[in-house]
């Protein structure tokens, strides 16, 4: 009998040790799960979350074969440093021929500036003649009426011979003689006025001649403000102070205009991008806390505070955008964007995230 109750009696402490144990593992399993439930109405958290920066790519403005490189990856640089300077012979020319250019023009504006003076002293001149032949024609006038007078009075006395036939015949010679000299004044006025409209036609070309030069002088002046200027861009420096990333450029190598060569990235304030699903999104305020635990620095979290919300989904974003109604419906959920800035900018450690690293973030949505 002793030997059936010892027998008997280890089946009653097993099944003891596994109620036990299931008792447990349901009490944790209760506890974890009610401590779960609590903290996911007080916050929201999303592990598709990246650090950014802002990265400049470094393009060059002019082309041209790579004259030096003073950068190498990962050179800290500051605003304004040489990065890159390409060969600028052959701008020189062009600013040289700009140059000779602009001065042709300016030599054909003395010139005509000169002309014009000219032009308007021959008017001058031209003007004063007229004057000169319209007193003389005043004069002959005088002369004429003076002579036909006299000729009349001897028509008159050589009927009743009391003048000779010489006599009268010089009259008539001295009243046709100022007549014909009032004819040849008149058609030297005709002249001097002729001459007078056609040096005014020159001065007024010669007048918009200066206008014309004038404009050419701004149009090279252009040029070779255009020409300094692509001059000047053979000489790439940096935008702002930052991190070189990837040279990839060589001497002797030939860019063009608009290529990309390398980036930096700026020593500028970084955030996180974070994509919450769109079913996250209406507990989501701007301005709420944030908690960010970086992958590369497990054990320091930062702080940080909702910013702003993307305007759109990420997926419109994409190359090739989701078209639902070209085909078969498979709902999808989507995830918004969201900035979130670093509020302890003094945090040594801060400056050790590098954009695209993975974070962790942790919104607190009741604001605690």
């Amino acid at each position: 009998m002793a030997t059936v109750k010892e027998n008997g009696g280890q089946p009653q402490k097993r099944s003891k040790v596994f109620l036990i144990i299931l008792i447990a593992l349901v009490v944790g399993g209760a506890w974890f799960g009610l401590s779960k439930w609590n903290h996911a109405q007080h916050h929201m958290e999303t592990d598709d979350a990246q650090v950014e920066a802002n990265i400049s790519p470094i393009i060059p403005r002019v082309s041209g074969y790579v004259k030096e490189v003073r950068v190498s990856d990962n050179q800290k640089v500051e605003e304004g440093d040489t990065l890159l300077i390409l060969d600028d012979r052959d701008l020189r020319i062009k600013l040289e021929q700009a140059e000779a250019a602009l001065a042709t023009a300016e030599s054909n504006l003395a010139s005509a500036r000169a002309s014009t003076a000219a032009a308007r002293s021959n008017i001058g001149t031209s003007q004063a003649a007229v004057l000169s032949v319209d007193a003389q024609i005043e004069k002959a006038k005088v002369n004429v009426w003076q002579t036909t007078q006299e000729f009349n009075r001897y028509a008159n006395l050589i009927k009743d011979h009391s003048v000779t036939e010489q006599q009268f015949e010089d009259k008539q010679a001295a009243k046709e003689s100022a007549e014909k000299e009032l004819q040849i004044l008149e058609e030297q006025k005709k002249q001097a006025s002729s001459q007078t409209n056609a040096v005014t036609i020159q001065s007024n070309a010669t007048s918009s001649q200066i206008r014309i030069a004038e404009s050419t002088i701004k149009q090279r002046q252009v040029d070779v403000d255009d020409a300094g200027l692509n001059l000047t861009y053979t000489v790439i420096t940096a935008p702002a102070a930052g991190l070189v990333s990837k040279v990839n450029v060589q001497v002797g190598q030939f860019l063009n205009a608009g290529q990309s060569t390398f980036s930096i990235v700026l020593d500028q304030r970084l955030w996180v991008i974070a994509n919450f699903k769109e079913t996250q999104y209406h507990k989501i305020r701007i301005g709420q806390k944030v908690t960010i635990d970086a992958d590369a620095l497990p054990d320091h979290p930062f702080e940080g505070v909702v910013s702003s919300f993307s305007p759109a989904t990420g997926a419109q974003f994409a190359l090739l955008p989701p078209d639902n109604a070209s085909g078969n419906f498979v709902k999808v959920v989507q995830r918004l964007p969201v900035k979130i800035e670093f509020t302890n900018q003094n945090d040594s450690l801060l400056s050790r995230l590098k954009a695209g690293m993975n974070v962790e973030v942790d919104v607190h949505i009741d604001g605690k």
